[in-house]
């Protein structure tokens, strides 16, 4: 018999979730079965797997030390998996750390580096969060069996900027709430090319180019083909100027829906493309620019703002607004010719 207590950041799931991940080479089949058969139990008592875990429940696994082992996962495995997120935490060392809690930490995440892996040889910033949180004893090998902190949103690989990370169950829960139901408010710093003074909110629809991984903005749903609007996505933006300067203008960009290169291609198909940016801008201009050292889009994601909440746990951030400074080239480029 192996006997498990929840942990804080077990609680607060269905029990079934929390199976899947702890017997993660498991078939659904084999769980349900055993929590039929009364192999698997929840507190001394019979569970179907829809209950919510709480704080220091009790399960009990009637299994062969073998079976649950082989369901487990090796070791090696998860050897091999604990040396990528030292690895990462080593190489990125150093990253600016903008707030952290019990509960979430938000990092300043430079230009060039990635939020999410998109391959298994990949570092990014999801990584780092769970080396750090290793060397920082937050977290142990054992607990990443059943919960792993991660990135909650996601920038652009050259796209810089916070990035917010739930670093316990309930943190990444509440993340990923206030994210889906844009509560939380994001904005975004830009460099566009041109003295200009704009001050609106332009809604759109975006459609993605799976194949390019490109996408088109249509300002009006009379512009869009007939063939692709199923596939068709509503955007909302929000663009005001800050401050202009030897023919250049920081944006300051909030944004009401979060879609794929939303910002980059918005601006581009009203007449304002980012500085930078290879995939929507301006070609020439972006070659004139590459000699001054500007090798990406100059886009930041330079503030965020909590909704107003009267949860315990997070009353901390109940309306608190989180800033990072910008990198150092947007300033160089305001006050030189």
């Amino acid at each position: 018999m192996i006997i498990k207590t929840i942990s804080l950041n077990e609680a607060g799931q269905r029990f079934d979730k929390y199976l899947k991940k702890l017997l993660k080479d498991a078939p659904d089949s084999f769980i349900y079965k055993m929590l039929r058969k009364k192999n698997i139990v929840l507190n001394e008592k019979k569970a179907d797997g829809k209950e919510k875990l709480c704080l220091n429940d009790t399960v009990k696994f009637f299994l062969a030390d073998e079976t649950f082992e082989k369901f487990c996962g090796k070791t090696e495995i998860d050897n091999l998996e604990i040396a990528l997120y030292e690895q990462a935490y080593q190489k990125l060392y150093g990253l600016n750390i903008v707030y952290e809690d019990k509960n979430i930490l938000v990092v300043n995440k430079p230009s060039g580096v990635l939020s999410q892996k998109s391959k298994p040889d990949e570092i990014s910033v999801n990584e780092w969060l769970i080396g750090y949180l290793l060397f920082q004893c937050c977290i142990t090998q054992n607990s990443l069996s059943t919960f792993k902190p991660s990135v909650c949103n996601r920038l652009d690989r050259n796209t810089s900027g916070m990035v917010v990370c739930g670093k316990t169950l309930a943190g990444s829960q509440y993340l990923s709430r206030i994210i889906q139901d844009k509560s939380l408010e994001k904005y975004y710093y830009c460099l566009v090319s041109g003295e200009i003074t704009v001050n609106e909110r332009v809604t759109g629809y975006l459609y993605k180019d799976f194949l390019q991984n490109k996408v088109k903005v249509y300002h009006r749903e009379c512009e869009i083909p007939e063939s692709i609007k199923k596939e068709v996505v509503y955007i909302d933006t929000a663009f005001q100027t800050v401050r202009t300067g030897y023919n250049r203008t920081l944006l300051e960009v909030q944004l009401f829906t979060g879609k794929t290169h939303q910002i980059r291609a918005h601006l581009a198909a009203l007449g304002y493309p980012i500085i930078g940016d290879f995939k929507y801008g301006d070609a020439k201009m972006n070659q004139i620019y590459l000699q001054k050292g500007v090798k990406n889009q100059l886009l930041h994601a330079h503030k965020i703002v909590f909704p107003v909440s009267s949860c315990r746990d997070f009353v901390q951030l109940s309306g608190k607004a989180l800033e990072c400074p910008v990198p150092v080239i947007f300033d160089k480029l305001l006050q030189e010719e």
